[in-house]
């Protein structure tokens, strides 16, 4: 099951949790200004450290959960290169095959590439497209995993069939890893956490004008609007499907289109 905010549009997200930035702005304030004639300077002073402290603690939650998020697209990127170097040495290794084995192998590769192509680029609300796409890839892999066992029964040499089945191992493996590394998201709690602090610090801010006796300044909106979009970045980031910052395809897509004539320029989609 899909976590609940994964599945909510970013731009709602941020809308609402702006929102209620907001109406803590307003709802602090008034509620310090019911207590400005109480209030000391001690109790202010101590207001401000509480509020010191909370935007100390969302500044080191927000640069970790960045670092995070930054290491996880880093790491998309590098599965798809990856994979689809596994893929264009699998052609390449095609060539050691026996003749009349591979125009089959090669034509299974193509659609392996079409399949693993559009699987990648299909948007977060094709859940049930892109498992169907994940099946078709599976089904094509143990077709060129069975032709790979009848050429082993021809020439089991090391040298020939026996590097198409090291390549073929790494083509399926390196598909498991990409597939994983689309799926490893934060967990939603530090996501909460977040929303969480931003808010809060928005009500200390409007708290502490309300006990001063004045508006929220635009130096505090410009702040929250700063943490706000940073808060963006990381949601859109932590969404390798839907985000605004999308992996770079152009690995797989060469294969397709053969623009790579050193390793798999062969490959026709």
């Amino acid at each position: 099951m899909e976590p609940l905010l994964y599945n909510q549009s970013i731009l709602l997200i941020m809308a609402i949790l702006i929102g209620l930035m907001g109406l803590g702005v307003e709802a602090g304030f008034r509620f310090g200004r019911r207590w400005q004639l109480d209030a000391t300077e001690a109790f202010k002073a101590h207001v401000g450290v509480i509020l010191a402290s909370t935007i100390g603690l969302l500044s080191l939650l927000l640069s970790f959960t960045f670092s995070w998020t930054l290491q996880r697209y880093e790491d998309r990127s590098e599965a798809l290169v990856t994979e689809a170097n596994a893929i264009g040495t699998t052609y390449l290794r095609t060539q050691l095959l026996p003749e009349a084995m591979r125009a089959k192998v090669q034509s299974l590769l193509s659609q392996y590439v079409n399949v693993r192509l559009q699987e990648v680029s299909l948007p977060l609300a094709n859940q049930q497209e892109r498992q169907r796409r994940i099946e078709q890839a599976n089904q094509l892999a143990a077709q060129l995993w069975g032709e790979a066992m009848l050429a082993v029964q021809k020439d089991a040499r090391p040298v020939t069939s026996g590097l198409f089945v090291q390549s073929l191992n790494q083509l399926i493996d390196s598909a498991s890893s990409t597939q994983a590394a689309f799926q490893r998201r934060v967990p939603e709690i530090v996501f909460f956490t977040i929303f969480a602090l931003s808010i809060l610090i928005a009500i200390l801010f409007g708290y502490i004008s309300g006990l001063s006796g004045h508006r929220v300044r635009s130096s505090t909106f410009l702040l929250l609007g700063s943490v706000a979009l940073t808060i963006f970045l990381i949601v859109d980031l932590d969404r390798p499907r839907s985000g605004v910052i999308q992996v770079n395809r152009e690995t797989l897509q060469s294969l397709q289109k053969g623009d790579r004539p050193n390793k798999i320029a062969l490959i026709k989609g």
